[in-house]
């Protein structure tokens, strides 16, 4: 299978040294053999060469601050969206910045894949919280794989478990911690710091951003559950639809005094229906310390799926990191080739 990376940071080169790492394997178990062909990114050049790329050269030359050109003559000048044109391949891997406002420019990177019957892997929120229906009706129409298992909680199975393991159940709620970080700044404000101190820490272990809003303001978990919404209940609204509140509001003493009273403080996105109307929510709660979602501390994510047929299920596992959403891609990479 010939393939390519569109967006070759964090996430991509996870994937690859997963891809090379497990190159045999992946021969043995399932009968895959891969080529990449294109190597796409903004920051660190572009290369196409038809006859295979090095791929272990390309992680060695980028991971030492180089550019992909200096591998070969195969220096592609043009942009991602002209590579995806110019190249012949089975699979492309979209794994360039979210930009949860308008989708781009990974909409048009997954858009344009889908129209020469590529399959896509992604773990860019922005398309999916956007224009889900119309992607993935484009992938049906071209019959092809659209699959994006990483947009919601990393490498942890969410999508995939909904898809197959829990095919046929009747999905009434889904809610969780669906981003780390909160979580993180909220685990170590009950150990006693304040809201600046834990989150001045959190951006000390990378967790958070210089400009932590998309965490703290909650509109990254806000994207992930707007996916889950158009995913499992087929809803048309966008992100900023559904009300959004993130954890700035939260004081350490708020915590302290939900604590006296078996509770905990977490920040919950979570969608429901009520008859045929599609509803979902982002904001802080107060969770029984009984329930599962409650003993979810550090940086760690988790999801209910409560059904009419099993009740709540509940998933617990890591939700970033460039091997774990690099391991996302991977998966939803082995089940296109297994079809």
């Amino acid at each position: 299978m010939r393939l390519i990376f569109i967006g070759f940071g964090t996430v991509g080169q996870g994937l690859a040294e997963l891809l090379l790492k497990k190159k045999d394997e992946l021969f043995s178990k399932y009968g895959i053999d891969y080529s990449v062909v294109g190597i796409a990114d903004k920051l660190k050049g572009s290369i196409l060469d038809p006859q295979g790329i090095d791929l272990a050269a390309a992680l060695k030359v980028v991971q030492s601050g180089g550019y992909l050109y200096e591998l070969s003559s195969k220096k592609f000048e043009g942009e991602a969206l002209e590579m995806i044109t110019a190249v012949d391949a089975e699979v492309m891997f979209e794994a360039t910045y979210t930009d949860i406002k308008t989708g781009e420019p990974a909409t048009s990177h997954i858009r344009n894949a889908l129209e020469r019957n590529m399959n896509v892997v992604t773990t860019n929120k922005g398309p999916l919280a956007l224009y889900y229906q119309e992607l993935a009706e484009l992938a049906r129409e071209k019959k092809v794989k659209f699959l994006f298992e990483g947009t919601v909680m990393s490498g942890t199975p969410v999508l995939n478990l909904l898809r197959e393991t829990l095919a046929g159940s009747t999905v009434k709620e889904v809610k969780g911690i669906l981003n780390g970080t909160t979580n993180y700044i909220l685990t170590r404000m009950e150990e006693g710091l304040s809201y600046d101190d834990a989150l001045k820490k959190a951006q000390e272990l990378g967790y958070a951003e210089a400009v932590p809003d998309a965490d703290v303001l909650g509109w990254d978990a806000l994207a992930k559950v707007t996916i889950l919404a158009k995913v499992i209940f087929g809803a048309k609204e966008r992100p900023f639809d559904f009300p959004c509140e993130g954890i700035t509001g939260i004081s350490a003493a708020d915590i302290f005094e939900a604590k006296s009273r078996n509770k905990r403080f977490k920040l919950i996105g979570k969608i429901w229906r009520e008859g045929s109307i599609t509803k979902a929510s982002v904001g802080p709660e107060e969770v029984d310390l009984s329930h599962p979602l409650a003993g979810i501390m550090g940086a760690t994510n988790a999801i209910t799926i409560t059904s009419y047929e099993l009740g709540d299920v509940t998933v617990v596992g890591p939700g970033a990191g460039k091997f774990e959403t690099g391991f996302s891609m991977l998966v939803d990479f082995i089940n296109i080739a297994r079809e």
